[in-house]
């Protein structure tokens, strides 16, 4: 069962079309994601470290709703398209991707641990999904990743100079849903102070 289970999906994916191909890789790398940053929030941490991760957090989320509008939506910017654009590295970055991602559950998991409500963690990082923002982070991430791979993958092939327009296209994608995810998020942020 298992194998011909293995085969059907060797053979649909053999028969995709690239487009479908690279959509499924950022959906896998979405899901991957998603898993590290809960296995980050499920991570115990020490009574010191939470609250040492925890005092990094809120020392940085007191410097962002302090700027104004632009510059925080620009602070955000630049901090999640430097961690999408080392993602992208081929071979190293998806190591340094999820590295991000499983520490971001770390600090959602720190910040909870910290708090006085009895809020499960895993609740409050699903909870973030409610926000347009955080989708728009995870599925840039997520082709910063799957596109890494492709590049990685292009580099073994010796194809890679046929592959470099598919990581322009990509790149000025992470941009763009980076630069409107840091408004949406910085003006949520105005909004909630």
């Amino acid at each position: 069962m298992k194998k011909e289970v293995g085969q059907m999906v060797i053979e649909y994916w053999k028969e995709s079309p690239p487009r479908r191909k690279r959509l499924l890789a950022i959906a896998a790398s979405f899901l991957l994601f998603l898993c590290l940053a809960t296995a980050g929030v499920l991570t115990p941490l020490s009574t010191q470290d939470a609250q040492n991760r925890n005092n990094d957090l809120e020392q940085t989320q007191q410097e962002v709703q302090n700027m104004p509008l632009a510059s925080g939506a620009l602070y955000i910017f630049r901090n999640n398209f430097v961690i999408s654009l080392i993602t992208f590295i081929p071979f190293g970055g998806p190591f340094f991707g999820a590295f991000v991602m499983y520490n971001t559950g770390l600090a959602i998991g720190a910040q909870t641990a910290v708090s006085t409500s009895q809020i499960s963690p895993v609740l409050v990082l699903f909870f973030l999904f409610l926000f347009p923002f955080t989708w728009m982070e995870f599925i840039a991430y997520s082709a910063a990743f799957s596109e890494s791979i492709w590049l990685a993958w292009s580099i073994i092939k010796r194809r890679a100079r046929s592959e470099l327009v598919n990581a322009l296209i990509v790149l000025l994608f992470c941009l763009g849903i980076l630069l409107a995810a840091a408004f949406i998020e910085m003006a949520l942020i105005k909004a909630l102070i």
